[in-house]
């Protein structure tokens, strides 16, 4: 072989070399790791890691194109990586986690590691949906269009789909307007699968997902104002709500061959108006009434309250049983206050179920704790100053900084690395939370570059300040440097795992300070995302 053919053939295998590596585009929020000490590094600091693991540089290239997407989307709440098996050093590390993609047929393993351990191999669809959705949440439940039983269900992705759908379709369409999150939803979508499965080809059952802030006006359209909500369609155009929600596939299939719209509910009967053994009172017999009876319990109602419809039962058999003792301690009166609202007002009553106690006609207590029968007469047998009100998160003194749509911006624009917990007071996830952040916050209450800080979702103009800050549920952690969101945090919620690491700073872990010239910011103290109270007011 001489020189020129040698040269020849060095130009050709350089070319190649080139070619092989220009078909593989990762994106740089892929980590590419070949080596063991970088690839437990990666575990030790990222809570949610997918890897792929490929035989060649070429094997995965549809895989890393795919995942190149998806790493953008997820940034801040999930990790993606590549190991090449197929060069020397890559070689080695799957060798040493014991992982041979050569013994796949595609030429990859996709495994997911969590909180620094493997957690499970990823076997849903390789689709940019579904990986999406296992990133933000891998320990969830799939996305209910990879469920094959649900293959005749039309799932619809976008507004745009929706009215695209709407358009062209000349069938009838039941869509069900759902979130992942709701149990009646899941309770339903085996049963509206069926059903779909049964009227393949004459109707079109569809779902969607509407549950994110951007469907906001969709919902608004429609009317959904809780989950899940059923609308029928006719050549593009909304005529009913479906509205059986204890419905068989059956029950669906008939009612879509004769949809109509549901039947109008009978008028509910005024609780004055039913056999009640509770004493109804007016604007005009309340102060007589309460002069006859020294001891008295008075609950001021709305009928449309919830919290009302849900004490009453207990209301009543509590009366009933009071009205029978001869020696009754005491009796239960109750006043609408819709109706009767100049009681109303000259008690101040501003929230419902309001119940005060009357000792000779003078008002003595309001009792909030007061719901169930056996609370209630146990109070009358012995009338005690109900225990004083439980202060509020922000009421108490702590390092964690309390803020709203006033202050935030500003706030947190001063410090370098700042986690935001966004919760609700009625949240139970949330009040687990906040002993173990307050004590993160106390910790590092001496650093001014280093901000806790809460804002309460239910507060004022906060509700726009958490959809602002993409808030879907509660608790929600945030973190930011320099008033900039940085990523979500996805961590535990335990406060004896807090790591917490800057550029040539103390950093605590377990307690004690320990030194790093490491750049990096990782709160392992609180629990996993699946644990969330979701939506903005249901209380």
């Amino acid at each position: 072989m001489n020189e020129y053919t040698v040269s020849i053939h060095l130009c050709l295998q350089i070319c190649l070399v080139s070619v092989l590596q220009a078909t593989v585009k990762v994106s740089p929020l892929i980590e590419k790791v070949s080596d063991h000490k970088d690839f437990k590094k990666l575990l030790r600091t990222r809570t949610n890691v997918l890897v792929l693991y490929t035989k060649s540089a070429t094997s995965g290239d549809s895989k890393l194109k795919l995942l190149s997407d998806v790493a953008q989307v997820v940034k801040g709440q999930g990790t993606i990586a590549w190991v090449n098996c197929g060069d020397s050093e890559g070689r080695k590390l799957c060798k040493k986690v014991k992982v041979d993609p050569s013994s796949k047929s595609s030429g990859i393993d996709l495994l997911h590691y969590k909180d620094g351990t493997f957690h499970t191999e990823y076997n849903r669809p390789a689709t940019f949906k579904s990986m999406v959705a296992f990133l933000k949440d891998p320990t969830g439940a799939p996305l209910w269009e990879e469920n094959p039983e649900a293959k005749d269900v039309f799932h619809v992705e976008s507004e745009k789909d929706f009215r695209k759908l709407l358009k062209r379709e000349e069938r009838p369409i039941l869509m069900m307007f759902y979130a992942p999150w709701c149990g009646v939803c899941k309770r339903m979508q085996p049963i509206f699968q069926q059903a779909a499965t049964e009227t393949r080809g004459t109707f079109v059952l569809a779902g969607m997902n509407v549950h994110p802030a951007e469907f906001d006006g969709l919902k608004q359209e429609y009317n959904v104002k809780g989950y899940p909500t059923f609308c029928y369609f006719e050549k593009g155009k909304f005529l009913h709500h479906y509205e059986n929600y204890g419905a068989t596939a059956k029950d669906i299939a008939d009612w879509m061959k004769n949809p109509q719209p549901p039947q109008p509910k009978a008028p509910e009967v005024p609780w004055s108006e039913t056999d009640s053994p509770v004493f109804h009172l007016t604007d005009e017999s309340f102060d007589g009434f309460l002069e006859e009876h020294p001891s008295a319990l008075v609950m001021f109602y709305a009928p449309w309250c919830g919290h009302c419809k849900k004490m009453k039962p207990e209301y009543d058999e509590a009366a009933e049983y009071l009205n029978k003792d001869p020696n009754s301690p005491g009796v239960l009166a109750a006043v609408d206050t819709t109706i009767h609202k100049a009681v109303g007002e000259r008690f101040k009553i501003s929230g419902f179920p309001t119940v005060k106690y009357f000792e000779k006609g003078v008002e003595k207590f309001t009792l909030p704790h007061l719901r169930s029968k056996e609370k209630i007469i146990e109070f009358l047998q012995n009338p005690q100053a109900p225990p004083p009100p439980e202060q509020s998160w922000e009421e108490r003194p702590s390092s964690v900084s309390h803020l709203g749509m006033e202050d935030f911006r500003e706030a947190l624009k001063k410090k370098k690395h700042a986690l935001v917990m966004f919760y609700a007071p009625w949240c139970p996830h949330c009040k687990n939370a906040v002993p173990h952040f307050t004590t993160a916050a106390d910790l590092f209450k001496e650093d001014r570059k280093i901000a806790y800080a809460a804002v309460d979702c239910t507060k004022g103009q906060n509700h726009e300040l958490c959809k602002q800050e993409s808030v879907e549920g509660y608790p929600t952690f945030n973190y930011y440097n320099y008033g900039k969101f940085a990523e979500k945090y996805n961590g535990d919620r335990v406060v004896s795992d807090t790591v917490l690491k800057t550029q040539k700073k103390k950093t605590i872990k377990n307690g004690k300070f320990l030194k790093t010239t490491q750049k990096h910011f990782s709160f392992t103290t609180f629990v996993s995302t699946s644990k969330l109270c979701r939506g903005y007011m249901q209380p």
